[in-house]
C-alpha cells in the first residue's frame, strides 16, 4: 500500500473489484461484497434493530450468512432471502435457522414477501438482483412499501459505470435516480458513504415518509 499512495482512485477501485469478485469470502462462503459497505450494514442493523431483513440477490449465500450472524449477535430478527436461482447456495448458509430461502423472480414475489413479513417491523431491504435499470427500478417500486419509515432500502452496485467500468449501463445508479424522482418517501443518505469508498453510491435510501 505504501508504494501506491499516488495511485489514481479509479485504479484502486479496479483492484478492489477484482478482489471482491475473485476471493472475498465470509466463513468460507463466497461473498460479492465490499467489506466497507458490509461494515455500514452492521451499523444499520444495530441502529434499526430490524425484525426482518429482505435480501434480494444471494449468489452463494455468503452475505446472507453474514447478515444472519449479526442478527444472532443482536438476538433477534430473520432474513427473507430471494433469488431467481438458489441452486448454488452454500449448505453452510442454507441451514442457518434465521434464513428463509425464496426462489423466483423478486418482482413477482413481492406479495408473498409482504405476507411473510405480516405485521413484523422494522423491515430493512437490500436489493442486489439483476443490475439492469429496468429490473432494479421494478424491484424498488415493488418493495418500497415494505420498508419501514426510518429504515433503509439499500441498492447495491450503483457504482456500475459510476466508479467501475463493469455491469450494465444504464444500471442501478440510473434506476435510483428515477425512483427518487417519483417516490418522495425516500432520500439518498450520503452520510452512509463516509468511508469515502462504497460500491453503493447514492444507494443508501432512507425512508423518511
Amino acid at each position: 500500500m505504501e508504494e501506491r499512495l499516488e495511485e489514481p482512485l479509479r485504479r484502486v477501485l479496479e483492484r478492489m473489484q477484482a478482489r471482491i469478485l475473485v476471493g472475498t469470502t465470509y466463513f468460507g462462503v463466497h461473498t460479492f461484497k465490499c467489506p466497507l459497505d458490509f461494515w455500514v450494514y452492521q451499523e444499520l442493523l444495530y441502529e434499526i434493530q430490524p425484525e426482518v431483513v429482505v435480501e434480494i440477490g444471494n449468489y452463494r449465500g455468503g452475505s446472507t450468512l453474514a447478515l444472519a450472524h449479526v442478527l444472532d449477535a443482536l438476538g433477534k430478527g430473520r432474513i427473507l432471502a430471494i433469488d431467481i436461482d438458489q441452486r448454488k447456495i452454500d449448505p453452510r448458509a442454507r441451514r442457518h435457522p434465521r434464513i428463509a430461502w425464496i426462489q423466483g423472480d423478486a418482482k413477482r414475489l413481492a406479495g408473498e414477501v409482504a405476507a411473510r413479513i405480516g405485521a413484523s417491523g422494522p423491515v430493512l431491504l437490500i436489493e442486489d438482483s439483476d443490475h439492469t435499470r429496468e429490473n432494479t427500478l421494478g424491484v424498488l417500486r415493488a418493495y418500497a412499501d415494505l420498508v419501514s419509515p426510518g429504515s433503509y432500502l439499500i441498492v447495491e452496485d450503483t457504482n456500475c459505470h459510476h466508479g467501475i467500468a463493469d455491469g450494465p449501463f444504464p444500471g442501478p445508479y440510473e434506476a435510483v435516480a428515477d425512483f427518487l424522482a417519483e417516490d418522495r418517501r425516500f432520500v439518498a443518505d450520503r452520510s452512509r458513504e463516509s468511508f469515502g469508498i462504497t460500491w453503493n453510491p447514492r444507494g443508501y435510501l432512507l425512508r423518511v415518509g
